[in-house]
C-alpha cells in the first residue's frame, strides 16, 4: 500500500475531527442531552447505545463479522487489514458484490427471509427504498451527533438514520488526447450543445446517471431540457463504460461524457498508452456512494456497527482515499474534495436517493428512449 505523506495523514485526522465537532451537541454532550437523545430514538423504534465501550463489548462477545460490499476487492482488503488490527477479537470476512442482477438477487433473499449469512450489506440506490425495511434500526445519526460513534453526521441519512455513506463518486468527461485536444473540451456541460459536437462526436450512456446527479443543483425541469438537447446532438449511445474507456485508449473513440471518475482513473492507470485524460466539467455531478447498513437479521450487529464507524471515520476515509481515491466529497482533503474545490458541485445526497429512479426515467424520456448501439 502506498503510504500517504505525513502532512496528508495529519490533514485527514485533523479535518475528520473537525467534521465530528461540526455538530453543537457532539462529543462533550451532557448526560441529560444523551439521555434525551436515547429516549427520542427509542420512541421512534431505533436502538441507541449511550456508550462506545458498550458497543465494543457487545461486538467482542459476538466475535465475528460478515460483510458484502460493492467496493473493489483491493479497497475491501485494505480496510479489513486495519480494522483487524484495531479490533483483533473480531473475525472479519468481507466480499465484493456488484452488478444489478446481484443487487436484485440479494433484495429478493431479504424479502423471503433468506438473507442471514451477512451482517453488513450494500444498499443499491436503484432499489434504495426497497432495501430499507430489512436493515437494523440503529440510530446511527443520533449516536454520531452525541459522539458515541465517530461518524461525521453528514454521512448518515437524516431520515433513515441507520444508513451510512462510505464513499463518493463523480462524473467527468474522458477523452483521448491524441484525437482531441484538451483545450477543445468545454468547461461546462452546455458547451457540448454547440454544432461542433453534433453528429456522433461523443459517447453517452443510455442510463442517464451523470445528468440525474445534476438535478440537485439544476432542478428537474432544466435537467430534462438539457437531456433533450444533448440527445439532439446525436451521440453514440452505449452501455458499459469500462470497456468503452479501454477502447478509447486504443483510439476507437475520442470523447465520453459522464463516466465515473473512479472508472476513468482505473483504466488510465492500467493503460499501456498514456492517451486517456479526463476533465472535471461545471457543474460537477457528484453523489454519495457505497451506502451501507447493518442487516436486520444480522447475527453480529454490533460488530457491524463498528465496521460502519471505522469506514466513515477519519482513519477509514484516509485508507479509502489512499487505495481507491474514494473518500467522500465531505471529507476535507480527500481527492474528491480537492478536485471539486472552488467549483459548483451538484451532490446527489440523501434527500435525492429515493428519487434517483424517477430522475433517470424522466431524462430517458427526454432522450427519446434510445437503444444502445454498443454493448
Amino acid at each position: 500500500m502506498k503510504l500517504l505523506s505525513l502532512t496528508k495523514i495529519v490533514l485527514f485526522v485533523m479535518t475528520g475531527t473537525l467534521l465530528l465537532r461540526g455538530s453543537p451537541s457532539l462529543a462533550a454532550s451532557a448526560g441529560p442531552a444523551l439521555s434525551k437523545a436515547k429516549q427520542e430514538a427509542e420512541a421512534k423504534g431505533y436502538t441507541f447505545l449511550a456508550s462506545h465501550d458498550e458497543i465494543v463489548a457487545r461486538a467482542k462477545s459476538e466475535g465475528k463479522l460478515r460483510v458484502i460490499s460493492s467496493q473493489e476487492e483491493h479497497a475491501i482488503k485494505a480496510v479489513v487489514n486495519v480494522f483487524k488490527q484495531k479490533y483483533p477479537f473480531i473475525d472479519v470476512r468481507a466480499e465484493e458484490i456488484g452488478g444489478m442482477e446481484n443487487y436484485q438477487r440479494i433484495l429478493q433473499e431479504m424479502k423471503v427471509g433468506l438473507a442471514k449469512t451477512w451482517d453488513v450489506n450494500y444498499l443499491a440506490f436503484d432499489f434504495y427504498n426497497e432495501f430499507l425495511p430489512y436493515q437494523r434500526k440503529f440510530d446511527i445519526l443520533g449516536m454520531a451527533q452525541q459522539g458515541v460513534l465517530r461518524i461525521p453526521p453528514k454521512l448518515v441519512d437524516p431520515v433513515n438514520r441507520h444508513v451510512v455513506a462510505i464513499q463518493s463518486n463523480m462524473q467527468v468527461v474522458a477523452y483521448n488526447k491524441e484525437l482531441i485536444s484538451g483545450d477543445k473540451i468545454p468547461d461546462a456541460w452546455e458547451g457540448f450543445l454547440t454544432p461542433e459536437f453534433k453528429g456522433k462526436k461523443f459517447l453517452l450512456d443510455v442510463r442517464p446517471k451523470p445528468f440525474a446527479a445534476l438535478v440537485p443543483l439544476w432542478g428537474l425541469e432544466k435537467t430534462i431540457d438539457f437531456g433533450r438537447k444533448i440527445a439532439a446532438q446525436e451521440p453514440i449511445w452505449y452501455r458499459g463504460e469500462t470497456r468503452l474507456l479501454t477502447q478509447m485508449v486504443a483510439g476507437e473513440f475520442a470523447l465520453i461524457l459522464g463516466p465515473n471518475y473512479k472508472s476513468t482513473k482505473k483504466v488510465q492507470s492500467k493503460s499501456p498508452k498514456p492517451t486517456l485524460e479526463y476533465k472535471v466539467v461545471d457543474p460537477v455531478p457528484a453523489r454519495l456512494s457505497e451506502v451501507q447498513a447493518v442487516l436486520g437479521a444480522a447475527a453480529n450487529p454490533y460488530a457491524g456497527l463498528l465496521w460502519l464507524e471505522f469506514q466513515a471515520s477519519a482513519e477509514g476515509q484516509k485508507i479509502l482515499d489512499e487505495v481507491d481515491e474514494a473518500a467522500t466529497i465531505y471529507t476535507p482533503g480527500s481527492v474528491h474534495e480537492q478536485l471539486t474545490r472552488g467549483k459548483r458541485v451538484s451532490v446527489l445526497a440523501w434527500e435525492h436517493f429515493p428519487k434517483m429512479g424517477r430522475y433517470e426515467e424522466e431524462i430517458v424520456k427526454a432522450y427519446g428512449f434510445p437503444r444502445a448501439e454498443r454493448k
